[in-house]
């Protein structure tokens, strides 16, 4: 049950967001916590998580920053393995702002290293086990736990706590999670939010070719139709092509281009090329 604050938040957004100074932050941040799960759209993703979001980046929790952190690591853990339910909301919604905290850390030095690599194996466990993968939920509004996981590997590819070897985990938890065969394919743009991670991982210029080659290749394989028999082949494939599309586009066209652009996308063609019926025809 929601804890009785005496809160009036509309009061709180209208006031830019200023923490009230009439009940303990412990109580509202238990109180917005509880409110990140909620199947109302309203409660979830334009008070909830924005205040949130904003009392972190302004400091509030610079001091309760870790603790803060495992209580979003605790929220991934709600509900995990269900395909449909509002449990869904608040592990989407943790990752988001488990990943509020590590850009809060990646501007200033707040929590220690061991703490990000921590959150970062709760992210990436929690994005490979996840199984409800909706989207837009009609009267919900959005569950989005792929595009979200995504983005919280985006933000955590950026942290100073990763290196060359933790950049490579994540490349391979996203290639893990797009091999993962799926009832319908992803169609929110997901594919476009893990192809902006990746690119988190590539800005960083720590992972050489002699890794990412072998990791397009892998993807070119999961992209490619083998011929089995399979009621419907596009399901385990569609996801893969549409990120490799992405990639090159994002590559091509983004600001900010890694140091390997250039090798990146030359293997890139190759793949698309490879795995893509209507290229290889051309």
């Amino acid at each position: 049950m929601t804890r009785v604050t005496r809160v009036n938040w509309k009061a709180v957004l209208n006031d830019d967001f200023q923490v009230p100074d009439h009940a303990p932050l412990g109580d509202l941040t238990a109180e917005l916590t509880e409110l990140l799960g909620s199947p109302d759209a309203d409660l979830r993703d334009r008070l909830a998580y924005p205040t949130l979001a904003t009392w972190i980046e302004r400091g509030v929790y610079d001091d309760l920053l870790p603790g803060l952190g495992d209580g979003m690591v605790a929220g991934l853990r709600v509900g995990i393995g269900e395909t449909a339910g509002d449990d869904v909301f608040r592990r989407s919604f943790s990752a988001l702002v488990l990943a509020e905290c590590i850009a809060r850390d990646n501007s200033r030095p707040l929590v220690l290293g061991g703490k990000v690599l921590q959150w970062g194996d709760a992210l990436a466990t929690w994005l490979l086990r996840e199984r409800d993968l909706r989207g837009f939920v009609p009267g919900k509004g959005w569950a989005h736990s792929v595009a979200h996981g995504a983005d919280a590997l985006g933000v955590l590819a950026r942290s100073p706590h990763l290196a060359a070897a933790e950049l490579t985990v994540l490349l391979d938890v996203i290639a893990d999670r797009l091999a993962q065969p799926v009832e319908t394919p992803f169609h929110h743009g997901e594919d476009d939010r893990m192809a902006s991670a990746t690119m988190a991982v590539l800005r960083r210029d720590l992972v050489p070719m002699t890794v990412l080659e072998p990791w397009i290749n892998r993807l070119t394989a999961q992209a490619g139709h083998d011929g089995a028999d399979r009621a419907d082949p596009f399901l385990c494939t569609a996801n893969t092509q549409a990120f490799l599309r992405s990639l090159y586009l994002q590559l091509a066209l983004g600001s900010r281009p890694p140091t390997a652009r250039a090798d990146v996308m030359l293997v890139l063609v190759g793949a698309l090329r490879q795995s893509n019926w209507a290229l290889q025809e051309s």
